[in-house]
This record gives structure tokens, C-alpha cells and sequence, in this order.
């Protein structure tokens, strides 16, 4: 049975409302994804403070971003609304979505703090059906060398596809880790606990970035730890 439901995150952002803006309407693949294929509507646009999309379909199903941007003077305050109706599963798919949302803002953050206006190569690689199973995101973690390392621990590691060099966590709780290099955000997403696989995000800034090139090193990494 489809139900509605509604996600609301505030958090500050050391940031203007004009790069907020831009980041999360042409820049979504910095942080997030890519959602310029997207069929939305924006059906409030006050620039560059209140910002609200939407996407219909059949049967009233919908699905709407808020974005309410207020300026002050350490940053802006953003208030981030997530409405519209899952049609089943609504407990799962309610509690996945919630937690996607706060990680997807804490990247949106660190990418404003970090890389704000460089050009990224993104890329998306998924694990094995065998990535599903319980504990399948920390042998992941494992396998790369991250294994319980806490927020804000600084490493060394040779990530996929690159040499030894320092990688920060800049997010870690049970089902999500957020990884940042010199030129580089890696975004780790435990999907296991949500019935699917685990995966991950590579959001490369460096000058010549390889997309094809990064898919394929993480994809052979996330691969062989299973």
C-alpha cells in the first residue's frame, strides 16, 4: 500500500546560498549524482534562497526537494525537505531514505568546503549479490584498509587504482562511509542493511580524471573483498 512520507534535515553549511544553489541544480554529481536526466519541475523558484522540484506520476504518486537557504554570518542555515509517497516496503524504504539523506548533505557540505567549482568525473560501482549479506560493508572496509577507523582519523592508504597517499574519514556510522583525498571524495554506502548491495560513489576533482578508469579499479576492489 503506497504511503506518503516526509524527511526533514537543518544543518549550516559554510557556504553562500548562490553555491548551495548551483551545487544542488546544475552541480548534483559533485556531491551526489547525476539528476540532470531527471523529469522534475521546479515549481517554486525564489532565487537564491527557496528552491522546491517535483516529479508526477500516476495515481497521485509524487516526489518533491525543498531547499530553504538562509544566509547568517558563520554560513547558511539550510532546512532540506524530502516529501512524496513510497508505493511499498514503506518502514524499509522510509529508513533508507532517511539515512541516504543525511550523508547525501554532509557531502554536499564537505564538497562546498573542499572542492567548490572544480569540474568531477563521477563514477558508480556496485558490489556482488554477495555484498547483501550481514556484515558485508565492514569486510569491505576491511579489504581496503579502513577497518574500524573512527571519524576523523587520517590514514595512509593505496586506494583502488591510486598510490599510497592521505585519505581522511570524514563520515562513518553503521551503515555509511565518506572517504576525502587531496582531490577526491569516495562515498561508501552499506545498502546491505536496506536489502540491497553495498556500493559506492567516486566524485574525482583532479585535472584529467578518469571515469572508466576509476569504475574499473573500484569495481575490482569491491569484487574481490567478497
Amino acid at each position: 500500500m503506497s504511503k506518503e512520507f516526509e524527511i526533514v534535515e537543518e544543518l549550516s553549511i559554510d557556504s553562500t546560498p548562490e553555491r548551495i544553489w548551483e551545487a544542488v541544480t546544475t552541480g548534483t554529481a559533485a556531491w551526489m549524482f547525476p539528476t540532470d536526466q531527471w523529469p522534475s519541475v521546479r515549481t517554486l523558484e525564489e532565487y537564491p534562497t527557496h528552491l522546491v522540484t517535483r516529479m508526477d506520476g500516476p495515481d497521485g504518486w509524487f516526489n518533491q526537494l525543498e531547499h530553504v537557504l538562509t544566509p547568517g554570518e558563520n554560513g547558511t542555515a539550510v532546512r532540506y525537505v524530502h516529501s512524496g509517497i513510497f508505493v511499498d516496503d514503506w518502514d524499509n524504504q522510509y529508513d533508507g531514505a532517511s539515512k541516504h539523506t543525511a550523508f547525501y548533505l554532509h557531502t554536499l557540505g564537505e564538497y562546498l568546503t573542499h572542492f567548490d567549482g572544480k569540474d568531477v568525473t563521477f563514477s558508480d560501482v556496485q558490489g556482488p549479490e554477495a555484498s547483501k549479506a550481514a556484515g558485508a560493508l565492514q569486510k569491505f572496509l576491511d579489504a581496503l584498509g579502513i577497518k574500524d577507523s573512527p571519524l576523523g582519523t587520517e590514514l595512509v592508504l593505496a586506494l583502488p587504482g591510486r598510490d599510497a597517499a592521505p585519505v581522511t574519514v570524514d563520515f562513518r556510522n553503521q551503515n555509511f562511509v565518506g572517504l576525502r583525498t587531496e582531490n577526491t571524495m569516495v562515498r561508501i554506502f552499506g545498502r546491505n542493511a536496506f536489502g540491497g548491495v553495498v556500493g559506492l560513489t567516486i566524485h574525482d576533482f583532479a585535472d584529467g580524471a578518469d571515469a572508466e578508469a576509476n569504475t574499473a579499479a573500484w569495481q575490482l576492489a569491491i569484487n574481490a573483498a567478497y
